[in-house]
């Protein structure tokens, strides 16, 4: 394909944007190619500046659900664009999307809404810590939470794709009480409350990790997780900022039956704006000010363009039959993966859940970061250059998902499979260099 018009563009970028990119996963440094520079999109389908048409299985790292430029989602921006894009004060379309998520997510009373996953799990945090009056927590290594100080140690996602073992900027006493656990390793859980459980204010984990690569929880450990917490008296949080809505209408905790104190969502809810919630029931959330003592404020929290586009997109959610769809695209995403690995014989593995999947090249198993910490880096990017050559665009690093939507048909998947097979042939060659 013909990126000249993307390499310009990135060029003009690094001269007044840090690094050209606003994440730096977007540099694409890591695969050893210059980012592409999208145009528009449509469907599964996506448009970059250079006139490309790719199928699309990242879709904006998984809000698109419906897929892109959804009709009802847009007549609902539409209409509130007439009315006014930001108010900085209430607005009726915040109260409708809060109502919209305490009625469908399991143990969910009060919401808070924030501008952004980032802010929503900063905010968990600190609400924890106001809550049990504690100051420590403990979060899984490979688990990414978003880019504030305390969660940024041992965290999966762009840190792990950058290679950066720690970062500059966040200080040994920002981390000091931030205690890091394998995920999926309940027993380790319980050894650190042994020692310190009358200090830990929270546990924050992704129920399905999706920032390592897709990493279901083992049988046990997320119902562990809730009986230490229990047991200690600290706050179980669940990071849905992925799963929420995608796994489940209800997100993990339907999923699985598992019940967090607090949760904590963007992408989906924001239909492809700009949002975060933390979510939970009223005697936890009315620890927030201005009921409480735990400070949390933010000019374009609960926009109301965000807000009516996040209730056009639940609304159509809660659909009959939505997520068996979704459910079905999943597994037959699993399916074409696994059976182009088949027919390559590379060491690689596929780890699935709902319309979540990860293709890790490594031989597995994959049930925590040691495991996706084995992966060959060097073939994804030969991989993931391949499929960008081919058509279609997967997140420009090894440990993320691959998310599918309602605008995928079964012959788009399908001919993703095609590719993956083409692609990691090209794996096979380039490993069998002299």
């Amino acid at each position: 394909m013909n990126h000249q018009k993307s390499e310009q563009d990135f060029a003009r970028a690094k001269k007044v944007i840090s690094g050209g990119v606003n994440s730096p996963v977007r540099a694409f440094g890591n695969v050893g190619c210059d980012p592409v520079f999208y145009d528009h999109a449509k469907g599964c389908h996506v448009w970059d500046v250079d006139g490309n048409e790719y199928r699309d299985f990242i879709g904006s790292w998984g809000p698109m659900i419906l897929g892109h430029g959804d009709p009802d989602i847009l007549a609902a921006v539409r209409a509130q664009l007439d009315k006014g894009v930001s108010f900085g004060a209430p607005c009726e379309a915040e109260i409708k999307l809060a109502e919209k998520i305490c009625e469908i997510v399991p143990n969910v009373e009060q919401t808070r809404m924030v501008s952004s996953g980032t802010e929503a799990t900063m905010t968990a945090i600190r609400l924890a810590r106001g809550y049990t009056g504690r100051d420590k927590f403990v979060k899984f290594a490979g688990c990414y939470h978003g880019h504030s100080d305390s969660l940024l140690i041992s965290a999966g996602s762009g840190v792990a794709t950058l290679g950066i073992p720690g970062t500059p900027g966040v200080t040994a006493g920002t981390v000091a009480d931030t205690i890091v656990a394998p995920y999926n390793d309940i027993q380790a859980v319980r050894k650190l409350f042994s020692q310190e459980g009358d200090k830990i204010a929270a546990i924050i984990v992704e129920p399905i990790a999706g920032n390592m690569g897709v990493v279901p929880p083992e049988p046990g450990f997320l119902e562990g997780l809730r009986d230490v917490c229990s047991e200690y008296g600290a706050l179980l949080i669940f990071d849905e900022v992925i799963t929420g809505f995608r796994v489940a209408l209800g997100g993990a905790q339907e999923r699985l039956g598992v019940a967090a104190d607090l949760c904590t969502f963007g992408k989906i809810i924001g239909g492809g704006f700009p949002v975060g919630c933390v979510a939970g029931p009223e005697r936890i959330m009315n620890k927030l000010a201005p009921n409480g003592p735990v400070y949390q404020a933010g000019t374009l929290s609960g926009n109301p363009v965000a807000m009516e586009a996040g209730l056009a997109a639940l609304t159509k959610l809660q659909q009959p039959g939505v997520y068996d769809q979704l459910e079905h695209k999943g597994m037959l995403l699993a399916q074409v993966l696994r059976h182009a690995v088949a027919q390559t014989g590379i060491d690689a593995c596929v780890n699935q859940i709902g319309a979540l999947a990860t293709l890790f090249f490594t031989k597995g198993p994959v049930r925590n970061w040691d495991g996706v910490s084995q992966c060959d880096t060097d073939a994804f990017a030969v991989y993931f250059r391949s499929m960008l050559d081919d058509g279609f665009l997967i997140a420009p690093s090894q440990f993320e998902a691959l998310f599918v939507s309602l605008a995928h048909t079964d012959d788009d998947i399908k001919a993703f499979g095609d590719a993956v097979e083409r692609a990691l042939n090209n794996v096979v060659k380039y490993q069998a260099r002299p």
